[in-house]
């Protein structure tokens, strides 16, 4: 019997459920940042059209920002700052484009009648999850930095290479700080400048991809960690760096 476990076959088992054990972390941690994305990005529109009611002015977006900030926190616990609401309802101005108008049923904000349904996350996800998912391919943590950029376009160009590389965070900040993109443009070889930034990818363990500040903080894991730990994971992240 103790010649099995030394043989090819239990080998190859080992092997094989290894690499389902690590795919399955794997997806584990992109659901959570899709979810955490996705969820915000549904935050952002709640808020930008609470706002403006169909008006294009918002004239006590900072107030209400608070009076959420006050309330989410007191039912969610940390990670509803006013801060993160700001950066929450930018991540919608800039990327409102993923969904075009008149797609999806919740496009508009639901009547007094529907709200009075029984509703859950996942039936408010469904309509519109796929398109998104399809189309926000980052984690938090990357389009907090890349919301940083002024210029819009630039923005697409990071977005789209970090995308194809499959960049860390802090990939992605380092091709930033040094100035991939203007180097692109100014280069003549210009294929052989991007394809040199894509060398020696940092590949991170999903163990260390779930310890993500902002992925505790959605999942009110937050409190075994310090604000210490945050703001320190925000300087590796590049996150507070002027761009």
């Amino acid at each position: 019997m103790k010649n099995i476990y030394k043989s090819k076959n239990y080998s190859n088992l080992i092997t094989d459920l290894s690499s389902l054990i690590n795919q399955g972390r794997k997806a584990a941690v992109r659901y959570v940042n899709t979810a955490l994305v996705i969820t915000y990005w549904l935050i952002g529109r709640r808020i930008v059209g609470f706002e403006q009611k169909g008006k294009k002015r918002a004239e006590y977006g900072e107030a209400l920002l608070e009076k959420l900030s006050i309330d989410l926190t007191q039912r969610f616990g940390k990670g509803w700052g006013l801060t993160n609401l700001k950066t929450i309802r930018q991540f919608y101005l800039t990327y409102s484009k993923v969904i075009q108008k008149g797609h999806t049923p919740c496009d508009q904000l639901p009547s007094r009648s529907s709200l009075r349904k029984s509703r859950t996350v996942c039936t408010e996800l469904q309509p519109i999850s796929e398109t998104l998912s399809r189309k926000l391919l980052l984690s938090w943590s990357h389009y907090r930095l890349l919301m940083r950029i002024d210029e819009s376009f630039k923005q697409d160009f990071y977005e789209a290479e970090c995308i194809r590389g499959n960049w860390s965070v802090r990939q992605l900040d380092r091709q930033i700080q040094s100035m991939l993109y203007e180097r692109t443009a100014l280069s003549k070889r210009k294929l052989a400048v991007i394809a040199k930034a894509h060398k020696k990818p940092i590949i991170l363990k999903p163990e260390d991809e779930i310890k993500d500040p902002y992925i505790l903080e959605f999942l009110g894991l937050k409190d075994e960690y310090s604000e210490s730990q945050l703001e320190d994971e925000n300087e590796k992240q590049g996150i507070g760096k002027t761009i």
